[in-house]
Formats: structure tokens, C-alpha cells, sequence
């Protein structure tokens, strides 16, 4: 039986990494990115009066240091990605939750947690802002495409909520893998196909789950 062809919907700057990782893991993957990040122009960003940081992916992270003043207080991160992106940049976070959601964060994150800065997408779920009390301050936009044609695949990778509406929008019927719950409750609200989901929320463990859901389709009768 060929091997089922991946289709990779991220924005395009995570998408290369994403179907390299693929290819090397043996797969045969085409690139139809269905989101683009645009990044929010505004003031410095002054975090040093705050007692927390929280930033829930890595594009917030390189969205922070562009616009950063001053130095870091305590940083809590969603996701092994989004702490790596910060070591990158020379900081170790004080917190990475084991669960990777919103949820999970706050489950961890110390009380009272005083003064909260939430730095992220604009219209990302507010959770944590409303439990915590936190100033929010939008980094960058997840704009949602559509593609004239999508190309023909056996899976579709969807890495965020974003990606699964923009493609529900297009009338797909494919079988999805998803990063984490809550691309998957957005995914299957919307009447698409989720056959796995990542065990951890980032780009390792999406390739796990897209490597497992291709080799059940290999395995399966014809």
C-alpha cells in the first residue's frame, strides 16, 4: 500500500519545519498553509512591574522580544515549544505546565499570583485573563486563508484552532490530526475528522501523532 500523503496547514514560517520533520520521518507531505501570523505594531512592552509573564506559544515569544523594554519577571509557559523559544532567548521559564492548556497553566501557576501580564494572539482565549486579573497585550493576528484548491492528501495537520476553521471552511472531508484538545473540540465542533491527537502539544509530538494515524491507514484492510 503507497504511503498517505500528509498535508501541512500551518502558517508558513512553522510549516517547513513541520514537513521537514515529516519527510524524515519517511512521509510524503505537501504544504497548503490555511493561516498566516501578522504581527501587532504598538508601544514597548514594559514587564518588569509585573509578578508573572504568561506566553502560551512561541510566536509570542518572538513577538514579546521584539517589543520587550526592560527586563522579565517571573514567565510561565503552555507547551515544551514555548519554553524552548525562550530559552533560545536566554531565559529560563519558571513555570512550564505539564498539562499544555490554559487550564493546565492555571492548575499550576502559584496563589495569589499578584500582578499578570498575558502576551499573545489577539482573540485568544481569555481563561487565563479572566481568572487571573491579567493586563493583556495582543503580539500578533492568526488570519485565516483560502486557498482556491487544496491539494490531494490522505491527512491533514491541523496545528491550531485557526487552521481547523479555515479548513472546515474549504468543505473538507479528510481524516485530521491535531495538536492538542483544544484544536480538537474546535475541529470536531465543526464536523471534521480528528483520528489522533498529540500527546504532547508541540512540534514532536505532532509528528508522533501524524506518523501513528499513517501507519493505521497503512495497516487498514483496503
Amino acid at each position: 500500500m503507497a504511503r498517505p500523503t500528509v498535508a501541512v496547514t500551518s502558517a508558513r514560517e512553522g510549516a517547513s519545519r513541520l514537513a521537514a520533520r515529516l519527510r524524515d520521518a519517511g512521509l510524503s507531505v505537501v504544504e497548503c498553509p490555511l493561516v498566516a501570523i501578522e504581527p501587532i505594531d504598538g508601544p514597548p512592552v514594559r514587564a518588569v512591574d509585573y509578578d508573572w509573564v504568561v506566553l502560551t506559544s512561541a510566536r509570542a515569544v518572538e513577538q514579546l522580544a521584539r517589543r520587550l523594554e526592560g527586563p522579565l519577571p517571573r514567565v510561565a509557559t503552555i507547551g515544551p515549544g514555548t519554553a524552548e523559544a525562550l530559552r533560545a532567548h536566554g531565559v529560563e521559564p519558571a513555570l512550564v505546565a505539564r498539562r499544555s492548556t490554559q487550564e493546565g497553566l492555571l492548575a499550576e501557576l502559584p496563589r495569589p499570583a499578584g500582578r499578570v501580564l498575558f502576551a499573545g494572539a489577539e482573540g485568544a482565549r481569555d481563561l487565563l485573563a479572566r481568572e487571573l486579573g491579567a493586563d493583556v497585550v495582543a503580539l500578533y493576528r492568526t488570519v485565516e486563508l483560502c486557498p482556491e484548491t487544496f491539494p490531494a492528501a490522505d491527512l491533514v495537520v491541523l496545528a491550531s484552532a485557526s487552521a481547523a476553521r479555515a479548513f472546515a471552511a474549504l468543505g473538507g472531508d479528510l481524516e485530521c490530526v491535531s495538536i492538542g484538545p483544544v484544536t480538537s473540540a474546535e475541529a470536531r465542533r465543526l464536523g471534521l475528522r480528528i483520528v489522533a491527537e498529540a500527546d504532547s502539544y508541540d512540534l514532536g509530538g505532532l509528528v508522533e501523532a501524524v506518523r501513528l494515524a499513517a501507519s493505521l491507514r497503512r495497516s487498514s484492510p483496503s
